[in-house]
């Protein structure tokens, strides 16, 4: 006996499967039960101006409501097979046939410079405090050098975007004989919570790419994979002769990769298990791998160089208008909700990694999510990389000293930039100085011998992030004034 029905049924189209409206399910539902009960069955009651379901009413809506879940149900688990479009247990799914697992939270990592007596070794694990509380330890052990300084990276205990501003990352915790100072001369990077559906589909791209040996895509395949990394970067120059990409120089048939986070060991390993032999490399880290053959009497060493970029704050301007919404901690409120989105903690917003360009317009909708007040006139930033001035300066509280311009143009407004200048810091007056050299007030009180600084306006669209650069995020240097 045939079965008929008139509820629409989902069809599969060049854009996958497409389900039927919940209307049109409710129609069918009632036109099969006017069938089955012989057309006689009223679906509405009128009382005055109220019109309301009858028992069978309820009845069709309820069938309608259980069809149209299952169809949707449906088109859930079949997008679930397309890493376009997986999340949750279904992108764990596809990510396990590549032998990959959803990285759990990761801490933010700084770049540390350590100040004390030559010789004295750092041992992994070292601890020490930022001036908010946080303590880190040390991911890599070290010594003190020559010149009594050694750089080391350090980990927050705690997993997540924390932030560790430049310089505040001063404190020793735990006292090793001949270890005197610490400090961060740039702002760490931010660690991040799980990762996100849109992070893991990057990984799992990156890592089909580490099947293969000798591309760039496979090095960079296999980095994604070490322990800790929180970002990373690769390219190549394929000439017989010297190419300049974002920032970084290639010599002839060099390669170049940049990452933060990880233990350089495993870094070391991971290039060296991907890369062609005899390769050219560039960066300012080189570590000691070894090829563990088991054909070899004893491991052959290597010498493995790869880049760990500094930071590089990205400052923000956000304007709102001014309304009796406007909740009186907005500030607190419009920079946590950047520094998620800066973090790839907001869906729809990528995180700003190392050679990306940044868009301020990204950050609309995270701005825009904090609350309907939140009525978004402009968003601006802006970096040391699109400098107005350079120059040598020095501060003492809050005045600084500028001696020589090398380029460029000092302005009120402008942020200033600087190894040991505070990030936020702006020229708030001209003193004596109106453009070059002489003295300029600032909104920062603090003290600084000279150095070279830049100073820049936070006006741009868009800010490039060079190769050998990572962007760090600060409250400090977003900014959020009402009109």
């Amino acid at each position: 006996m045939a079965f008929t029905t008139n509820v629409p049924f989902p069809q599969f189209t060049a854009n996958g499967f497409v389900i039927p409206t919940q209307e049109a399910i409710l129609q069918g539902v009632i036109a099969d039960m006017q069938v089955a009960f012989g057309g006689n069955l009223n679906f509405t009651t009128q009382s005055g101006s109220q019109v309301n379901p009858t028992p069978q009413a309820q009845w069709a809506q309820s069938l309608a409501a259980m069809i149209y879940d299952c169809f949707a149900q449906e088109v859930a688990l079949f997008n679930g097979v397309d890493p376009a479009f997986a999340t949750g247990r279904m992108q764990d799914a596809i990510a396990r046939i590549y032998f990959l697992t959803r990285k759990p939270s990761l801490p933010t990592v700084v770049q540390c410079t350590l100040t004390g007596a030559e010789n004295v070794p750092i041992p992994l694990g070292a601890l020490a405090r930022d001036q908010a509380g946080n303590t880190y330890y040390c991911a890599q052990a070290g010594t003190i050098g020559a010149g009594g300084t050694v750089s080391l990276p350090f980990n927050n205990q705690t997993n997540g975007p924390i932030q560790c501003p430049a310089g505040t990352l001063t404190i020793i915790y735990q006292a090793i004989p001949g270890w005197d100072e610490i400090t961060n001369p740039g702002d760490g990077v931010l660690g991040q919570y799980a990762e996100t559906p849109a992070q893991f589909e990057q990984r799992r791209e990156s890592a089909v790419q580490a099947n293969s040996i000798g591309q760039i895509g496979s090095i960079v395949g296999a980095i994604s994979e070490v322990e800790g990394v929180l970002d990373y970067y690769g390219i190549d120059n394929p000439t017989g002769s010297t190419v300049v990409s974002l920032g970084v120089s290639l010599p002839a048939y060099s390669m170049y990769f940049a990452v933060v986070g990880g233990a350089s060991a495993a870094i070391a390993e991971a290039i060296l298990t991907k890369r062609g032999p005899g390769t050219p490399m560039v960066g300012n880290t080189t570590v000691t791998a070894y090829d563990n053959n088991p054909l070899y009497v004893s491991p052959i060493p290597y010498s493995i160089t790869f880049e760990i970029p500094p930071a590089l704050p990205i400052s923000f301007a956000v304007t709102l208008k001014n309304n009796a919404g406007v909740p009186s901690n907005y500030l607190g409120l419009i920079q946590n909700a950047i520094i998620n989105a800066f973090a790839g903690e907001f869906t729809g917003t990528p995180r700003a990694r190392i050679a990306s360009l940044i868009f301020a317009s990204s950050y609309y909708a995270p701005i825009a999510a904090v609350g309907g007040w939140a009525e978004i006139v402009s968003v601006l930033i802006g970096s040391p990389n699109d400098d107005d001035a350079s120059f040598t300066a020095s501060i003492a509280a809050g005045v600084m000293t500028v001696s020589a311009v090398a380029s460029g143009t000092l302005a009120v407004g402008q942020t200033v930039y600087g190894a040991n200048v505070l990030p936020g810091t702006t020229i708030s007056s001209f003193g004596s100085g109106s453009g070059g050299t002489g003295t300029y007030n600032l909104s920062t009180s603090q003290t600084v011998t000279s150095e070279s600084m830049v100073s820049f306006a936070v006006d741009e669209n868009s800010e490039q992030v060079q190769a050998n650069q990572v962007p760090t995020i600060d409250a400090n240097n977003i900014t959020v004034t009402l009109v």
